[in-house]
């Protein structure tokens, strides 16, 4: 079964694949808060699809509206909230 944390995880890459190539080098996105109803069970080996749409934007916070759907129907849907921060600072910070 498609665990709850491969859908956040799924949900994660297409936010960051939604903004690709909008951000100045140094800047990189990370996770901040993921609200999610994971609302069908899904065999192993079924394909999904993730999608994120950026919705609004407050300074640094970039909120998306994220769904997950296979040929059922919708798997998963929530909220997830990303955070703009300096590469190199937050690498830092990191170690």
């Amino acid at each position: 079964m498609l665990g709850t944390p491969r859908v956040v995880a799924l949900v994660e890459e297409a936010s960051v694949a939604a903004i690709a190539g909008r951000l100045a080098p140094h800047v990189t996105s990370v996770g901040m808060r993921v609200q999610l109803d994971h609302l069908i069970p899904v065999p192993v080996g079924v394909t999904v699809r993730a999608e994120a749409t950026l919705e609004r934007v407050e300074g640094r916070r970039l909120s998306f509206t994220v769904s997950v759907n296979n040929d059922r129907g919708l798997v998963a849907a929530g909220k997830l909230t990303r955070v703009l921060v300096n590469r190199e600072r937050f690498l830092e910070k990191a170690q």
